[in-house]
């Protein structure tokens, strides 16, 4: 037996009812809890600029899945995961029929999946929700050269930046700065 992570599809809309009912049929023992190990619902953090003030919020990225992780034993798998399928909003397991045992998810994905989550730390965790694009005007709000305006010259949206120029002195200059410092005029 070894853990792996599985994805559990579920009633859109209901994870985190169902995360809370598997966490209190684990802590009844009407789980096993040395099969189930962990469960999490895919959420991540989101920044939303809204009237030139930030949002923070969190948003379930994959509505109506669950990643759960197992430690499914060779032979009893079956009773395991049952268990699981019976809980209510619960339709089953991905990629498989209930009588086949559930195929885990790769670990390159389980990683991904929990670095977005939050639970692996990355370099980028929050997502930002405005999306600039170049020619737009736009606002600087903070930092050194806040109440400036300018045309975007560049987006990076790996790095959440944007080149805009800006006049200084009567002469058009580039400056970069984070899409959280502007906004949309």
């Amino acid at each position: 037996m070894s853990k792996s992570w599985y994805m559990l599809q579920t009633f859109v809309g209901h994870e985190a009812k169902i995360e809370r009912t598997i966490r209190a049929l684990l802590d009844k023992k009407e789980i096993n809890p040395e099969i189930v190990t962990d469960i999490k619902v895919p959420v991540e953090e989101v920044v939303e600029i809204k009237d030139g003030k930030k949002k923070s919020k969190r948003v379930n990225f994959m509505p109506g899945y669950l990643m759960v992780e197992l430690d499914l034993p060779e032979i009893d798998w079956k009773s395991a995961c049952s268990s699981l399928r019976r809980v209510q909003g619960v339709t089953g397991f991905v990629g498989t029929n209930p009588n086949e045992r559930p195929r885990a998810i790769s670990a390159s994905e389980a990683k991904n999946l929990l670095q977005k989550i939050g639970v692996i730390k990355s370099e980028k965790s929050v997502r930002i929700k405005q999306t600039y694009a170049v020619g737009d005007v736009v606002k600087i709000t903070d930092g050194p050269f806040a109440s400036f305006s300018g045309n975007i010259e560049e987006v990076n949206e790996e790095k959440d930046k944007l080149r805009v120029n800006v006049q200084i002195f009567g002469r058009a200059t580039p400056v970069e700065v984070s899409v959280l410092q502007v906004e949309r005029v």
